[in-house]
C-alpha cells in the first residue's frame, strides 16, 4: 500500500485537547470488520461485547517528564531537549532529542533551571536531530533524577495542545502505569477506570498487563510513499512469564484477546510461535504494521482515532481492513468524533 492513501483531511477542531471529564465516558465507535457494521456506544459499553474466557491485553508503561526547556551556552539561544531514553544511569548519558538541532554542536553545554541549575554536556551527535547529553551532576543518582524529573514537562505533543498544566501530569498517564520509560501515552489504555475494571471482574473478564516503552516512533513523519520502506523506531517491551500464560492459555480456551492499544498489538504480534502464542520476552520491537497483514494473536483491536498517514492508523487498517477502516474515519469526521490521545476510542472486533 501506500502512503498517499492513508490521507484525509482532520480539521484541527478535531484534535481533543483535553479528556472527556471521566476516562472511560468518551464515545466509543463499534466497527464490525466482517459486516462492515459501525455501532455508537460510550466506551465503558466496551464490556457488553466480552464475557467469562475473555482477556484485556493493557500496556503498563508510565510516561515521565520528558520535555525540559533550557539555553545554550554563550548565546543564551533557547532550546527544547525531550528525553528520550537514560543510556548510562551511573554517567548520566541520555539518548535526546534538541530543537532547534542545526545550531547544536559536540561539545555544547546546556544550561536548565531558572538559576542554571542543572547542566548538561553535548558528547554525541547520532543523527540529525538525535543527541548525546551527558548531565554534569555530583550528587547521588536518585538526587540528580529528582532534580531532572522537578524540571521536566509532561510531554504531550505539540499538535495536541502547545502549552502543558499541572492537569495533564494525571490526564496523560493510565491508572495502571507501573512502569517508567514511555515519552508517550499508551492512548487506548487512558479511557479505562477503575469502575470498569470492577464491571469487568463481574463479568468475568480478566486482564494482564505488558510494558511497551512507547517512544516518538509512532507520530514520526513517514516520508516514504511505498510502507514497505519505512522503518518504525525500536520500543523496549516486556511480557513476562505470568502474562505470556495468561494470553496462551485464553487462546488455547477459545477465549478473546483484546490488544488494547497501537503498541500492545505491536508487541504481541513480534514474536509469534508456529503455535500462534507469545513467547516471554525482553527486549526491543521495530515491528511495522501495515495492510496487507494477517495477525496471530489479537481477536479485538481498541484504538482511539490518528492522524492521516499516521503508522498507528495503518496498524488499525491492516487489523480491520483498510475500506473499512477509512469509513469509519469518515463517519467519526462526520458525527463528531475527537482525535488524539485526548480523544474517543474505536473497538474493532
Amino acid at each position: 500500500m501506500k502512503l498517499s492513501q492513508f490521507d484525509f483531511k482532520l480539521p484541527q477542531e478535531k484534535i481533543a485537547t483535553e479528556p472527556t471529564r471521566w476516562r472511560d465516558e468518551c464515545k466509543l465507535m463499534v466497527l464490525h470488520k466482517d459486516s462492515g457494521e459501525i455501532e455508537h456506544r460510550i466506551f465503558k459499553d466496551v464490556i457488553d461485547y466480552f464475557g467469562k474466557g475473555d482477556l484485556f491485553v493493557l500496556n503498563d508503561t508510565k510516561v515521565f517528564p520528558a520535555k525540559l526547556y533550557g539555553k545554550k551556552e554563550k548565546t543564551d539561544a533557547e532550546i527544547m531537549v525531550l528525553l528520550l531514553r537514560e543510556l548510562n544511569p551511573e554517567q548520566r548519558l541520555w539518548d535526546v532529542i534538541v530543537e532547534p538541532a542545526r545550531k547544536i554542536r559536540i561539545g555544547n553545554k546546556l544550561y536548565f533551571g531558572e538559576d542554571d541549575s542543572l547542566v548538561a554536556e553535548v558528547i554525541d551527535n547520532t543523527t540529525s536531530r538525535g543527541r548525546t547529553l551527558r548531565f554534569l551532576y555530583d550528587g547521588p543518582y536518585e538526587e540528580f533524577k529528582q532534580a531532572l524529573f522537578s524540571l521536566g514537562l509532561t510531554p504531550v505533543p505539540e499538535w495536541v495542545k502547545e502549552t502543558v498544566d499541572e492537569n495533564d501530569r494525571e490526564n496523560y498517564q493510565t491508572i495502571f502505569a507501573a512502569h517508567e520509560g514511555a515519552i508517550s501515552a499508551p492512548a487506548a489504555g487512558l479511557h479505562f477506570s477503575r469502575e470498569l475494571f470492577n464491571r469487568m471482574i463481574l463479568k468475568d473478564i480478566d486482564k494482564t498487563f505488558i510494558t511497551v516503552h512507547m517512544g516518538r516512533g509512532h507520530f514520526r513523519e513517514v516520508d516514504v510513499e511505498d510502507l514497505s520502506k519505512h522503518r518504525m523506531d525500536c520500543e523496549r517491551m516486556i511480557i513476562s512469564e505470568e502474562a505470556a500464560e495468561k494470553i496462551n492459555s485464553t487462546k488455547r480456551a477459545g477465549g478473546k484477546i483484546v490488544g488494547v492499544g497501537v503498541t500492545v498489538v505491536r508487541a504481541l504480534e513480534t514474536y509469534v510461535t508456529t503455535k500462534k502464542e507469545v513467547r516471554p520476552t525482553d527486549t526491543w520491537t521495530n515491528k511495522f504494521i501495515f495492510p496487507p497483514y494477517e495477525f496471530s494473536v489479537p481477536d479485538a483491536y481498541i484504538s482511539n482515532f490518528h492522524l492521516p498517514k499516521s503508522t498507528m492508523l495503518m496498524s488499525l487498517a491492516a487489523f480491520g481492513g483498510f475500506d473499512k477502516v477509512m469509513h469509519a474515519y469518515d463517519e467519526a469526521l462526520a458525527n463528531d468524533y475527537r482525535f488524539g490521545p485526548y480523544g474517543d476510542a474505536m473497538l474493532i472486533l
